[in-house]
């Protein structure tokens, strides 16, 4: 968790990559819940800094797609087990990682900011992974302006999302304490974030975070399937 703050807190995306298959190998059960509260928490940090620079156009296209994607992904946390899930959630950050890694030019235009936040809102609801459809988007943004129009985005989907998910009878109360639990290490790895994104070279910070994600998702799908 302190580690995908980190990498948020830097780039404007990269908890959900982290943390949610090292989360959902140690206890299925508490996801998505656990990691959609701090996904929830974490951007208010951010946005306390950089609200200013947030593309608000931009946010309402990827808001008008999250809606009926995060129905999808509440269709899939009921009819999927939890074994199942840990295959999916590993499978689905591979993608992420390899479209991620490729950097894949995507134009930002209504049409595909409004896709990603379709998908992000299938991903996210049912993994509490949201964040690399957006991140393809804006990948060509300055760095405030990504990491505040993400942050204002993140907030207000994984709302959306711990709301569909309790409607849907998926959200147990020890996701809810997990995930208060894990607070704390958002706020250190946000602090730690600050002097990173003055200083250090984004790109190999990114490149070692692929790398972690990759093999967290392989240990992930091993596990399930195993």
């Amino acid at each position: 968790m302190f580690v995908g703050a980190v990498v948020q807190g830097s780039i404007g995306f990269g908890l959900g990559l982290v943390a949610a298959p090292v989360l959902t190998m140690l206890d299925p059960t508490l996801m998505p819940g656990s990691i959609q509260v701090v996904n929830a928490t974490l951007p208010l940090f951010t946005l306390a800094v950089e609200w200013r620079r947030a593309d608000w156009r931009g946010l309402g296209f990827a808001l008008l797609g999250r809606l009926p994607g995060s129905a999808i992904g509440a269709v899939i946390v009921v009819h999927v087990s939890a074994t199942s899930l840990g295959v999916f959630v590993g499978v689905m950050v591979l993608i992420a990682v390899a479209l991620t890694a490729r950097a894949v030019a995507v134009p930002r235009n209504g049409w595909t900011t409004t896709a990603a936040g379709f998908a992000s809102g299938v991903t996210g609801t049912a993994t509490g992974i949201g964040g690399p459809p957006m991140g393809l988007v804006y990948q060509n943004a300055r760095g405030p302006e990504i990491r505040a129009t993400l942050a204002a985005f993140f907030f207000l989907s994984a709302s959306q999302s711990l709301l569909i998910l309790w409607w849907v009878d998926r959200l147990p109360a020890r996701a809810l304490w997990s995930g208060a639990l894990l607070i704390p290490f958002l706020v250190v790895g946000f602090l730690v974030s600050g002097p990173l994104r003055r200083h250090l070279d984004g790109g190999g910070v990114r490149r070692a975070v692929l790398v972690v994600a990759a093999l967290s998702a392989l240990a992930l799908v091993a596990q399930s399937l195993l």
